[in-house]
């Protein structure tokens, strides 16, 4: 068991956002988190992150801390116009292993140079990041990512805004990732089709935790369908 949640409780903006969640990760693991806006997605990744204090409630982890995931947010303005060279926003990701260090070593620069060949940015390593579309940055941002964690990943809404065949591609290195690397993927995600097409598990959140399991399980609720426009709404929905 890599990660896990016993009675969760945790406030956005000083209201319940996260209520009474328990669940546990394990090593391999491909979790995706839906539910509709508001329902505490977000707020459940950023607390399994350390970036927002529960109010009540544990979250354990076995054999990794905080500084070996790797973390993938939602991109904001500011940040899509980052004036820095591709190869400085992915060796970023490294900083936390550096310690007191004032610069990266060759292993550091080794890992940012595979992660770039990984993501297929090598080419664009010189260029600056605020000039590239939104599918490289992802890629970058991506790559940044893994070299901050090479065990557990935490991607929230890595697909939003992205035309579709940018999206089968990052879907795609994220499954080699998951698949080839073992590593665990943590992802919040609206794409409820791409959830359950690329997962193994599904977490949804409505608040409380509706439904945790395999994605077998959960495309047989009427949550999924729901979800999916299979059903008119009902009480689930």
């Amino acid at each position: 068991m890599l990660i896990e949640v016993k009675n969760l409780c945790m406030d956005y903006d000083r209201k319940p956002a996260v209520e009474d969640v328990s669940f546990s990760v394990d090593e391999g693991d491909y979790v995706c988190i839906v539910g509709e806006n508001g329902t505490g997605k977000s707020t459940l990744m950023k607390g399994l992150l350390g970036l927002i204090e529960p109010v009540s409630g544990e979250i354990n982890f076995n054999g990794i801390t905080r500084k070996q995931i790797g973390y993938l947010p939602q991109q904001t303005p500011v940040q899509r116009d980052f004036p820095a060279a591709v190869h400085e926003v992915v060796m970023s990701g490294r900083l936390s292993s550096c310690g007191l260090k004032p610069f990266y070593s060759r292993k550091d620069r080794q890992i940012a140079a595979e992660n770039m060949q990984l993501l297929g940015i090598s080419d664009i390593a010189k260029l600056s990041y605020r000039d590239l579309s939104g599918g490289q940055q992802q890629r970058v941002l991506m790559a940044r990512a893994l070299c901050a964690g090479e065990r557990l990943l935490v991607l929230d809404e890595p697909m939003a805004s992205l035309d579709p065949v940018v999206t089968a591609q990052l879907y795609s290195i994220i499954k080699r990732l998951n698949t080839e690397r073992g590593m665990t993927i943590l992802m919040v995600s609206h794409d409820i089709h791409g959830a359950v097409n690329q997962a193994n598990r599904v977490i949804h959140m409505n608040r409380r935790m509706e439904f945790c399991g395999s994605v077998a399980d959960y495309m047989k609720t009427d949550l999924c369908k729901c979800m999916m426009g299979e059903e008119h709404k009902d009480e689930h929905c």
